[in-house]
């Protein structure tokens, strides 16, 4: 039986990478997905596409989370889009999946006020929001997952503020869990490592190398293997874990 049949979710950033992976994941499951995407609704369509081939139900919704008119307009859209498939506009999951960096990272001394802002509006600013929309359409026991990163535990100076951000998420989770705790609602961190997301970057062979050693598997993760987790954090086996961080890096933290 499927895990989350009935069930409704919502996954920011999904029209690639982890967030697609997720996306997909929780529809196997039997949710309805919406599909969250900034500025490529191609891809996002794909991901659409991609769950109705696999017999499952998804519909994508558009913003670009960088400024604070952008929340009111995805939870319009989103409201209307659960209204028109379920008759109600219940959101069982919630996934805080979006987020930017400053691609090749950024020596701290470089870094603009315009970039800084950027990384917080969308990263930790939108996530929070967003949170603080959707507790009006989350029922009792629902569910919140953030994605953070394992830059929030090793030390990588050109990506301090993307770090940063990330470690916002995180205490997003720990206290919003004691929050929500009574209402049965779960919030919960996953924290991925070197994941290949499809960019550029992931093809060039002697930097895929270089990468793989990074993880305790000496190979680079895929996105489904960081969704499968987030996918668990959202059924009712988790209903005991709320607060958490989990480590989804491969191992890539052991030393």
């Amino acid at each position: 039986m499927e895990k989350l049949s009935g069930k409704t979710a919502l996954v920011t950033g999904s029209s690639r990478g982890i967030g697609r992976a997720t996306a997909a994941g929780l529809a196997r499951e039997g949710a309805l997905v919406a599909v969250h995407y900034a500025h490529n609704k191609q891809a996002a369509q794909e991901t659409v596409e991609l769950i109705e081939k696999n017999g499952g139900s998804a519909f994508a919704v558009q913003a670009e989370l960088s400024v604070p008119e952008d929340i009111p307009q995805l939870f319009r859209d989103l409201e209307a889009g659960l209204k028109e498939r379920t008759g109600q506009t219940t959101l069982d999951i919630l996934v805080n999946n979006a987020a930017e960096t400053l691609l090749g990272g950024t020596a701290p001394e470089e870094v603009s006020a315009e970039q800084f802002d950027k990384l917080f509006a969308v990263n930790a600013k939108a996530p929070f929001f967003i949170t603080q929309r959707a507790l009006g359409l989350i029922p009792d026991g629902g569910r919140i997952i953030n994605i953070s990163s394992a830059l929030t535990r090793v030390a990588s100076p050109p990506q301090t503020v993307y770090a940063m951000t990330k470690g916002a998420i995180e205490q997003l989770s720990l206290h919003f869990a004691r929050h929500l705790a009574p209402r049965g609602i779960t919030v919960n961190t996953v924290v991925p490592g070197i994941t290949d997301n499809g960019s550029e970057i992931f093809k060039i062979p002697e930097v895929r190398e270089q990468m793989s050693q990074v993880s305790a598997f000496k190979r680079i993760g895929e996105p489904e293997e960081v969704a499968d987790v987030v996918v668990f954090l959202a059924t009712d086996e988790a209903r005991w874990i709320t607060g958490a961080s989990l480590d989804a890096t491969g191992g890539s933290l052991l030393g």
